[in-house]
């Protein structure tokens, strides 16, 4: 099959769950023997083409006439390569995320398929925001187009049908698939080490996380916070941090340590070092960063909400938390220090759990049987 993914994200150019999925995703596609293209905006004032393990990647030139829209000058450019890849090879599905669709030209034969990553309706009620009249039309146009529909989870495709209609599309729940063939690291646990990884911003939970680690630090003084991932910003260009450092008690950051974006393989080592991986995130699709620790055979904390229950078995695989209250956020992290034998076996446990439930070939497998059937 030829298949293209709409997406300005992928770890080359962009960080972000959906580019990891991605990356996985197409050299598994690739490997099967699919040919795969990732394509979108880019940055540059030329059309830049890469290839990754198998997977080519299309970012398109920029905007250079201002008087034009950014989005009518994209939805030109990704539909004008469109036609051209198809010309030579013809495509069988384009994939996107929610809005992804949504300027895409109905003449184009592909099958089109929307995976639902978590979009503007989505995110809307835990972001505690109104629907964006632009961003909400262009969402619902984009679903008009879909022949079929993944979610990684029941509850992303349960929620996301509050808001809007799968018309007479296919639907499928199906996993999303990480590189479950990755090798524990032999590496010592530092026990006073925490660890944090998602994007800097009020949804993954990190306010009520900071102020979680206080109440635990008030019983072990010597323990550090380590946060990693991208920072976000608001439209003014404050970052979410500085908001932080604006809103909480200055000495709530003793300990804390904002580490910036790193590659996944000093990540997969902090992850390994840490004793406790906590992710308190409001709102989430799946949470693919509870998935790659729980696969290092790390004690994790993961939200109650959402799609926690999928991912987690309380007291079995993990923890699930109040994501909103940081007593209980305390009250998970103290438990796994406190009882350490027992943490240990959650990690041991988890570990399992993704090694079946989320085994990359198998996902891969699923995912071209649903192309197929459209």
């Amino acid at each position: 099959m030829n298949i293209v993914f709409l997406s300005h994200e992928y770890p080359l150019w962009a960080s972000g769950g959906v580019g990891t999925f991605l990356q996985t995703y197409g050299r598994a596609l690739v490997n099967h023997g699919h040919k795969v293209t990732v394509m979108g905006p880019g940055m540059d004032s030329k059309e830049i083409h890469l290839v990754d393990n198998g997977v080519t990647l299309i970012r398109l030139a920029v905007n250079k006439r201002k008087w034009v829209p950014n989005f009518l000058h994209n939805a030109h450019q990704i539909n004008k390569k469109l036609k051209d890849l198809h010309a030579q090879q013809s495509i069988n599905i384009i994939e996107a995320s929610e809005l992804g669709l949504a300027l895409l030209s109905k003449k184009h034969p592909a099958k089109k398929v929307i995976r639902l990553h978590g979009g503007h309706h989505f995110f809307s009620e835990a972001e505690n925001r109104g629907i964006n009249w632009r961003k909400g039309w262009l969402e619902k146009k984009s679903f008009t187009k879909a022949n079929g529909f993944l979610a990684g989870t029941n509850y992303v495709k349960n929620h996301t049908a509050k808001y809007l209609s799968y018309q007479s599309a296919k639907v499928a729940v199906i996993s999303y698939p990480i590189n479950t063939d990755r090798p524990l690291l032999d590496i010592s646990v530092n026990d006073n080490r925490l660890l944090f990884a998602g994007t800097i911003c009020e949804k993954k939970g990190v306010r009520q996380l900071i102020e979680a680690f206080a109440i635990v630090r008030e019983s072990y003084s010597s323990l550090h916070l380590d946060i990693f991932g991208r920072e976000w910003f608001y439209p003014d260009g404050q970052s979410y941090t500085e908001e932080l450092h604006q809103d909480l008690d200055a000495n709530l950051f003793e300990n804390v340590h904002f580490e910036g974006e790193v590659s996944r393989e000093v990540l997969d080592t902090r992850y390994a070092e840490a004793r406790v991986c906590v992710f308190p995130s409001h709102m989430e699709t799946q949470g693919l960063v509870s998935i790659e620790a729980m696969l290092l055979e790390k004690p994790v904390v993961f939200s109650k909400y959402g799609p926690g229950p999928e991912t987690i078995q309380h007291g079995e695989t993990g923890l699930l938390c109040d994501a909103y209250d940081p007593s209980d956020i305390a009250k998970q992290i103290l438990w796994c220090i406190e009882n350490p034998k027992k943490a240990r076996q959650l990690g041991v446990n988890g570990r399992q759990f993704v090694l079946k439930k989320y085994n990359l070939e198998t996902a891969v497998a699923k995912n071209i049987e649903f192309y197929k059937s459209l």
